[in-house]
C-alpha cells in the first residue's frame, strides 16, 4: 500500500482540476467538479473523492460524460425546476439547483429541482447541507446504475440509491442524515477493489448470489439491501422520484459509473427545499429542540457531527491521501 500524505485543499481542488481539464473538460466544469470532490474528501468519504478522478477523467475523455455540457434548466411551476444536465457531470446541474432552491421555497413554503441526463452525484448529504447553510430543510434522492435486486430477485434493478436530509438549527450546524440503500455504499467496495483489500461479509453478493469478501468479485455481483425487504422497498421510492417523475433513466437502464464504456449513464436525481417557517415561524428553533435531545442522550450522536469534525480537522491540518493515487491522478492526461 501507498504512504499517506496530507494535502491542503487548495492542492486537492488543483489535482482534480488539472486532471479533468486534461480529459476533455471545460475549466468551469472541472471547478465545480473539484469542489463537489473535495467536499466529499472533507466529508471523510473518500470513495465518492479523490478516488472517482480517474474513472470521471477516462470518461470524459471516451465521451461517456461531456465534459463541455452546459446545463439547463427551466421553472415549469412556480415551485418546480426542470434542469438538463445535458449527459455531462452532475455537479454543474446541481449548482443549478442550489442557486434556484432557496428562494424558492421561501417563496413558495416548497420546491423541487428535478434533474435528468445526469451522472454520479457524489455525496448527497454534502449537497442537502448547503441547502440547510442557506436557511432551508433539503431532502435529496438520486440513483446510480443498477447493483441490488429487488428482495427475493437475482437481476439488479435498482442503485444504491442515497437518499440525505438536512435541517437548520439556527446557531449550529445542521443536522445531516445521509444513508444509502445498500448496507454499505458501492465507492467503499470499489475503494477496496483498488486497493486490494477484502470486504466484510454481509456487503455484497458474487454474480452467482453468493456471499463475497472480494472486493472485485462484489463489483461484478449484487449490494446486499439496507433492511433487507425495507431497503429494496425505498430503492422503488427512490428510482420513481428520482427517475420516474423527472425522466431520467432507471437503474437498470443506465450504464456504469465506474467505467469509460457504453453510452452516458442519464441518472437522475430529485431534491426538495423546505423553508422551515412554512407553517408559522420558529421551525428551525423547533428541530433544533430535537437535535438537543438527541445531542444530549448518553452514548448517542447526532446525524452529521462526525462529518463536520472531519472537516474541522482536515481543513486545520490538510486531508490525508494515498500518494499513490495522487501520483496517478497527476499522470493522467500527460
Amino acid at each position: 500500500m501507498s504512504e499517506a500524505k496530507t494535502m491542503s485543499p487548495d492542492a486537492v481542488t488543483d489535482l482534480i482540476r488539472g486532471a479533468l481539464m486534461r480529459s476533455r473538460t471545460s475549466e468551469t466544469n472541472a471547478a465545480s467538479v473539484a469542489r463537489a470532490l473535495l467536499a466529499a474528501e472533507l466529508a471523510g468519504q473518500n470513495g465518492h473523492g479523490l478516488r472517482r478522478v480517474e474513472a470521471y477523467s477516462a470518461q470524459a475523455r471516451a465521451g461517456k460524460v461531456d465534459g463541455f455540457a452546459t446545463p439547463t434548466s427551466q421553472v415549469l411551476r412556480p415551485g418546480a425546476m426542470a434542469i438538463d444536465a445535458a449527459n455531462g457531470f452532475a455537479y454543474p446541474a446541481m449548482d443549478l439547483a442550489l442557486d434556484w432552491l432557496p428562494g424558492a421555497a421561501k417563496a413558495q413554503g416548497i420546491a423541487i429541482a428535478g434533474i435528468r441526463r445526469s451522472h454520479h452525484c457524489g455525496v448527497a448529504g454534502v449537497i442537502v447541507e448547503a441547502l440547510a447553510e442557506r436557511g432551508v430543510a433539503a431532502l435529496m434522492v438520486a440513483n446510480a446504475p443498477a447493483a441490488m435486486a429487488p428482495w427475493g430477485g437475482r437481476r439488479p434493478l435498482f442503485g444504491t440509491d442515497p437518499i440525505a436530509f438536512a435541517a437548520p438549527l439556527g446557531v449550529d450546524d445542521p443536522v445531516v442524515v445521509d444513508i444509502s440503500l445498500s448496507k454499505v455504499a458501492r465507492g467503499k467496495i470499489m475503494a477496496a477493489a483498488q486497493k486490494g483489500d477484502s470486504i466484510p461479509e454481509g456487503w455484497a453478493l458474487d454474480p452467482d448470489g453468493q456471499p463475497t469478501t472480494d472486493a472485485k468479485a462484489a463489483m461484478a455481483g449484487t449490494m446486499i439491501p439496507l433492511g433487507d425487504a425495507k431497503g429494496t422497498a425505498l430503492a422503488l421510492m427512490v428510482e420513481l422520484l428520482c427517475a420516474g417523475l423527472t425522466g431520467a433513466n432507471y437503474a437498470w437502464q443506465a450504464t456504469s459509473f465506474f467505467d469509460d464504456k457504453g453510452d452516458p449513464p442519464g441518472t437522475g436525481q430529485a431534491i426538495i427545499a423546505i423553508d422551515p417557517d412554512a407553517f408559522g415561524p420558529g421551525g428551525a428553533e423547533r428541530m433544533a429542540l430535537m437535535a438537543e435531545m438527541v445531542a444530549g442522550t448518553e452514548d448517542a450522536r447526532l446525524p452529521g457531527r462526525r462529518r463536520q469534525q472531519i472537516r474541522a480537522d482536515y481543513l486545520a491540518n490538510g486531508i490525508p491521501v494515498d500518494s499513490g493515487l495522487v501520483q496517478a491522478i497527476e499522470a493522467i492526461g500527460s
